[in-house]
């Protein structure tokens, strides 16, 4: 079983730098780092990671080829894996087409998009010419990295609509699917299986993490009012697969969404949260964690990844996940 965390990159640098060095001394695997719109730099918040630490792997969750050019992150990709000692990861997707309207980008193709953006940045990382001839990238036999890659990247995809689930198992090295709620994997995996069928790969081919939200806190009150802050930045954004998992539409969401983003107002925006949308996570004391996770184990996950919001006081929550709940299932 691996275990890994997961942030939004909206704290100050130096907290990940404290955090990851936490995660790495209480034996997770994997460190991952948002990079949603208008807050912090990943590239810039891994950089600064990978130099503090030594064992743990690092990646970003997610970078999108809208809003940054698949050279730059074949070329970002190659120089953090560089400074990481061969340590990083690419987490990989389109991107949310609600927070590309504030940019007034297209959303076209998403889905060609990533697949030919994969394709190039594997021939990139691998040092191999990239050209492509396709549906949206149209590179010439001039695209090639001017430096020698350490190694091909791992790419991670993350998904949440059924095409892109499938996606992770014909292309990618691994998956970072959101289980929003967690029991969310049982209607997941059917459409990544697909994917491993048309590649002729298996699911032990692939390191598919079990993406979660969790608050962890013996302060019950304290837990739930951090992950209902989460809940109302984010939810709007979520997939129709998602959001029927839970009963809900994008309608329920639109109040919230409001508040939020056009108001400014997140303390209004959770007091809408309902408690069906709680259920998007997990809010409270480890052993509350644990048992919902027991089911994920008992359906094969073999890699855990705890995301934000994590706690109120997100060190205590590392210690406790790295006390109770990593020492229960690394064993299977």
């Amino acid at each position: 079983m691996k275990f890994s965390l997961r942030f939004n990159n909206d704290l100050p640098v130096q907290d990940y730098v404290t955090y990851a060095q936490a995660a790495e001394a209480a034996g997770f695997d994997q460190f991952w780092v948002s990079n949603d719109l208008f807050l912090r730099s990943a590239p810039v918040i891994l950089s600064a990671v990978a130099q503090a630490t030594e064992r743990i792997e690092i990646g970003t969750c997610i970078l999108n080829p809208f809003t940054l050019h698949p050279a730059e992150i074949a070329m970002l990709a190659a120089t953090l894996d560089e400074l990481s000692g061969g340590r990083f990861n690419l987490g990989l997707s389109s991107g949310a087409e609600d927070f590309m309207r504030w940019l007034g980008l297209e959303f076209r193709y998403p889905r060609s998009r990533v697949v030919e953006t994969v394709a190039a940045i594997n021939k990139l990382t691998s040092n191999q010419n990239a050209a492509v001839d396709g549906r949206v990238l149209n590179w010439s036999e001039e695209a090639w990295l001017r430096f020698q890659s350490r190694r091909r990247v791992p790419i991670y995809l993350g998904a949440m609509s059924p095409l892109m689930l499938e996606e992770i198992g014909a292309i990618a090295d691994g998956g970072l699917p959101l289980l929003f709620p967690p029991e969310h994997y049982a209607t997941v995996l059917p459409h990544i299986e697909r994917g491993l069928a048309r590649s002729g790969r298996s699911l032990a081919d692939i390191d598919l993490a079990a993406c979660i939200w969790c608050a962890v806190s013996a302060d019950q009150a304290a837990a739930e009012a951090t992950l209902a802050d989460k809940i109302a930045y984010y939810g709007h954004a979520m997939s129709p697969l998602i959001l029927r998992q839970l009963g809900l539409t994008r309608d329920d969401f639109e109040p919230i969404r409001r508040a939020c983003h056009v108001d400014r107002d997140l303390a209004a925006a959770r007091k809408l949260v309902t408690p069906r949308m709680m259920r998007i996570g997990i809010a409270g004391t480890t052993a509350a964690l644990i048992d919902r996770l027991e089911q994920l184990a008992a359906l094969g996950v073999r890699h855990l990844s705890f995301g934000p919001p994590l706690g109120a006081n997100i060190s205590a929550a590392i210690q406790a996940i790295g006390r109770d709940v990593i020492p229960r299932f690394a064993q299977g």
